[in-house]
């Protein structure tokens, strides 16, 4: 017995001998810009997935938006619904500031009655400007208080250009209504993330108060271009024509907004030509850290030997077509640690390179805890094993 307990003894010691690598990390946003030939003020790419801009052209200058600004709107409604504030059969009363509303409309009456579904395709089928105004008075209690959730939310999602005076686009009476075509993908970006309003942006032809009351989308790409998902179309004498289309083909999803186009047909085929580039030049790559590093790493002084590692897998990146079986990855990894060590902790990471270059970077943590060793504990787990004899 007491040989066996010098030998525990000493096993105990050699515990506490290891030591701890650092790692650094960098990551790489893939990027570019391209001359296209597109008649417009100002126009922007964007990739869905990871939020880069691809390309664009004056895409930071403001000017006004029309009624693509109601993509603000539809994304403040989406929210209220996912909170539980709204649901898409209530039925909500037309107010008479909504009934008021000119421009784009489907004439709606003070104290008529419809629901929110019906709204929501009213606003984004055929871009309604009282639909629209009924469904922020119904979020916030009037247009002007929504408005300022829309300001808000521009801020919060880093629309650092943008100012939004109403939530129609409307601006017959305003010199401050205006965006970019950089903070109107970044907005659509952020509508898309939600999975309801896809059943909407993607309706052709619908129809209100049982049939009687007919809607064709104004967004003619919905028809026109394979893998089409949207999204919003604006036409003023001020803004010109606009749009902010979204499509996706392969796993990989794009914006394409055109501001300022001279007439409908030039919008249409300037984002067609933007999403016919992106689809041809790039894609989405999809890391995947599994078996790339050990299921366990070793622990000094500590209760148990090992610890059960695991990897919080980086998010996807945009890469130029065909470089995906060119990607290499790297593994910096500490698998011998010093307790006591706490779940979740950081003990290596898997880098993905191209040419030298860091796209991005998985992190490798512990999966369980590990507890240090003490002269008692230890004392107490010697004695558990000497008796097991």
């Amino acid at each position: 017995m007491v040989k066996r307990l010098i030998a525990a003894v000493t096993v105990l010691c050699l515990i506490f001998s290891f030591g701890v690598i650092s790692y650094a990390e960098d990551v790489l946003t893939v990027n570019g810009n391209v001359s296209l030939g597109i008649n417009a003020r100002a126009y922007a790419l964007m990739d869905v997935n990871t939020g880069t801009l691809i390309t664009g052209k004056n895409e930071n200058e403001q000017l006004y938006p029309a009624s693509v600004t109601k993509i603000m709107s539809l994304l403040l409604v989406m929210e209220a619904i996912e909170d539980g504030k709204m649901t898409l059969d209530m039925e909500i009363t037309c107010s008479a500031s909504a009934a008021e509303k000119g421009g784009s409309q489907i004439w709606l009456e003070a104290g008529e009655v419809m629901t929110v579904n019906d709204l929501l395709k009213a606003t984004v089928v055929y871009s309604a400007n009282d639909a629209c105004c009924l469904l922020g008075e119904v979020v916030a209690g009037s247009e002007q208080a929504f408005c300022d959730l829309m300001n808000k939310k521009a801020e919060e999602l880093g629309m650092t250009n943008t100012h939004f005076d109403n939530c129609t686009g409307l601006d017959d009476d305003t010199t401050t209504h205006k965006t970019t075509a950089r903070d109107i993908a970044v907005m659509s970006r952020a509508l898309l993330r939600y999975p309801l309003i896809r059943e909407y942006t993607g309706i052709w032809m619908d129809t209100l108060r049982n049939g009687q009351t007919q809607l064709v989308n104004t967004n003619k790409i919905i028809r026109t271009y394979p893998g089409a998902t949207g999204l919003k179309t604006g036409t003023t004498s001020k803004a010109g024509c606009c749009v902010s289309a979204s499509a996706e083909r392969d796993g990989l999803e794009l914006i394409a907004v055109v501001l300022g186009a001279d007439n409908s047909k030039e919008r249409f085929s300037g984002a067609k030509e933007l999403l016919d580039y992106g689809f041809s030049n790039y894609e989405i790559y999809i890391p995947d850290s599994s078996g790339l590093y050990p299921e366990f790493a070793d622990v000094a002084h500590g209760i148990v030997q090992k610890v059960k590692l695991e990897h919080i897998e980086c998010g996807d990146f945009l890469v130029n077509k065909g470089i995906k079986n060119s990607i290499k990855t790297e593994v910096t990894l500490n698998n011998e640690l010093e307790a006591p060590v706490e779940k979740g902790s950081v003990v290596g990471e898997i880098t993905y390179k191209y040419n030298n270059e860091i796209l991005g970077t998985s992190e490798i943590i512990t999966a369980e805890e590990a507890k240090r060793m003490t002269f008692s504990n230890a004392i107490i787990t010697i004695l558990k094993s000497v008796k097991k004899y």
